[in-house]
């Protein structure tokens, strides 16, 4: 569960492209440790919100502090991932001709300090960061209970594997957040399943605090500790899943009918 201090702060935060307004005055509190799950209908603004948490995008009003520190606007993906925040995307983005163990490598990278010469020699200090940096892949690996396909390239895996793969990277990187662009997608039930109890156990195995976008609302309402509710860019709602399960706002955005 969240221990309720606040490890990113979402202040204000509007977003547009041209006449399009994907985010409105958006504020968010991310807690450390709980799993916040963000929803809405098709359009809501869901992936915007994550790409503007992750540095694709650049909001033109408000403002984000991560552990504590209000965040330069120009900050970069890569800057914000050597922060502590890590991503999976909504459509696999993984090196198909590459194995799952190599792949798993690459969320390595933020974190390897030793020089190219040395790296392309594989002596001394690149010698002992390899050594160091295998082990905790290694770890993710038996995490996810992906040990039969550590040398398989994920190009010849089903999809549902080629998502824990993703997710395997994402960790790799020993984020402090982690951000899932709807997870389960193109999962059947046993997938699911399989997913929500890794989600789930991040937490306690690794101190990651998660924020998730998904479309299955019983995945969302089972392993979510808050949630909120996104429509037409605007926030209609924040809180626990009953809370927000019983919100008239919410049932109008989802259901587009009226409530006296």
């Amino acid at each position: 569960m969240s221990n309720r201090e606040s490890l990113l702060s979402v202040e204000g935060v509007s977003l547009s492209f041209g006449a399009v307004q994907a985010l409105i005055d958006v504020s968010i509190e991310v807690y450390g440790g709980e799993i916040l799950a963000i929803i809405g209908p098709n359009g809501a603004g869901k992936t915007s919100l994550l790409n503007v948490i992750n540095g694709v995008y650049r909001p033109q009003q408000g403002r984000l502090v991560f552990m504590g520190q209000t965040r330069p606007r120009n900050l970069r993906p890569y800057h914000v991932a050597r922060q502590g925040i890590a991503r999976t995307f909504q459509n696999v983005a993984l090196f198909k001709g590459m194995s799952t163990l190599d792949n798993l490598m690459t969320g390595r990278v933020l974190h390897m300090r030793s020089g190219l010469l040395s790296q392309a020699l594989y002596w001394g200090r690149a010698l002992r960061e390899e050594e160091s940096h295998r082990a905790y892949v290694e770890r993710v690996i038996n995490f996810l209970e992906i040990e039969a396909i550590r040398k398989t390239p994920v190009g010849r895996l089903p999809y549902g594997l080629q998502k824990r793969v993703e997710l395997g990277r994402a960790l790799a990187a020993e984020p402090r957040l982690l951000l899932l662009d709807e997870p389960m997608a193109g999962m059947n039930v046993e997938e699911k399943e399989d997913m929500c109890r890794f989600i789930l156990d991040i937490r306690d195995e690794f101190d990651i605090t998660c924020v998730l976008i998904e479309h299955d609302m019983g995945v969302v309402m089972d392993i979510s500790d808050r949630v909120v509710v996104l429509d037409y860019g605007r926030k209609i709602a924040d809180g626990s899943p009953d809370e927000v399960r019983a919100n008239p706002d919410v049932i109008d955005a989802y259901l587009g009918v009226a409530h006296t």
